[in-house]
């Protein structure tokens, strides 16, 4: 569903890398320490682990469940990749917008995950202030005989903690390109067909 050379490697290491932004972040240089401090964590275990996460992939999608999905913002990923079209869907649609949504991204990339073998990862300098509520948190992926992938991440602090809204791969916002793709399909078939739409992706990547 991503236009993107390598997109699926270049999304699941920005999964990995943002993923352990905590709430005890106080700033936007506390959070880059923990993503950088976490991101070796996560991926050395992934490492160690890998023939046995290759044979049960469930592994993998609880390793992703485990240390991803809390620290993103899936309701405002969602709105924002829905744009005009979340403000005419009721309260159960949006729900339901937000389940698939978040399922799909998360077994796309723990299964892309199995790709990792390696990449390096560069974390660029930090352009924030104690103050700032909103970081970008720039990074660039390496891999051997290739051009670095530059991944950016949005996040924004609620209540002491932040959360990833967004992530770019080589300038291509993730909510942008679903965008596009969510308003094709609402215009088709309306809210209840996009949710469809959705739902049979998930039951096929449940396999």
């Amino acid at each position: 569903m991503m236009a993107l050379g390598r997109s699926l490697v270049g999304l699941c290491l920005a999964l990995l890398i943002v993923l352990p932004v905590a709430a005890r972040a106080a700033d936007g240089a506390d959070a880059q320490a923990l993503v950088r401090a976490t991101a070796d964590r996560v991926l050395a275990e992934v490492r160690a682990n890998k023939a046995r996460l290759e044979r049960d992939s469930s592994g993998i999608y609880d390793l992703v469940q485990r240390y991803v999905v809390p620290h993103f913002d899936f309701t405002r990923m969602t709105q924002s990749a829905m744009g005009r079209h979340w403000r005419g869907a009721s309260e159960d649609q949006r729900a339901a917008l937000v389940r698939e949504f978040q399922e799909m991204l998360v077994r796309t990339y723990a299964v892309a995950l199995l790709n990792y073998s390696g990449q390096q990862i560069e974390y660029l300098p930090l352009r924030a202030v104690p103050s700032d509520d909103d970081v970008l948190v720039q990074t660039k992926v390496s891999d051997a005989g290739a051009p670095p992938i530059p991944i950016d991440y949005r996040l924004s602090r609620a209540v002491g903690s932040w959360k990833v809204y967004d992530v770019t791969i080589d300038g291509v916002s993730l909510v942008s390109n679903y965008r596009s793709m969510f308003a094709e399909q609402v215009q088709r078939n309306g809210v209840d067909g996009l949710i469809r739409q959705l739902s049979d992706r998930n039951r096929k990547l449940r396999g």
